[in-house]
């Protein structure tokens, strides 16, 4: 599976990471090696247009979520595409402090956490929350877990 990351803005993030991130969640969660995810990390006006945009809400979010093909669903042999993830790293700087963790482990979340919106996942609902909630937990703890070892 391909896994595109694509730093548009000037807070430095470390894109290596990133894509190993992605590729794990990916992996973990039986996506088909076919498809392609594209990550973006973009600035607070970006992030704030394409919440404009697509959202119909106004002010920059910390994570958008873009999906594209359903895994599956595709024939063999044509392109598909999961979606693509756009996070603002500036913003999840801003709001790790309040969530008592730095700005890395506060965009691995928000990867994780966007890349499960691609897959379906919900937190409207409580149930679906804490459902979406728990496998992020046990998707980062795996990912450090096989990080380290893999380093």
């Amino acid at each position: 599976m391909a896994v595109f990351v694509a730093d548009e803005q000037e807070h430095a993030v470390d894109s290596d990471r990133l894509r190993r991130l992605a590729s794990y969640v990916l992996t973990a969660q039986r996506v088909p090696e076919a498809m392609e995810l594209s990550v973006l990390c973009v600035d607070r006006t970006s992030i704030a247009q394409l919440n404009a945009h697509h959202m119909d809400t106004e002010g920059p979010t910390d994570v958008l979520a873009f999906p594209m093909d359903v895994p599956g669903e595709t024939r063999p042999g044509e392109p598909a595409i999961l979606g693509d993830v756009v996070v603002c790293p500036e913003v999840a700087a801003a709001q790790a402090p309040a969530h008592g963790t730095t700005t890395q482990a506060e965009i691995d979340l928000l990867v994780v956490h966007g890349i499960l919106h691609l897959l379906g996942h919900d937190h409207a609902e409580p149930a679906q929350r804490d459902a979406m909630f728990g496998l992020t937990d046990r998707l980062l703890a795996g990912f450090r877990d096989a990080d380290r070892v893999a380093r």
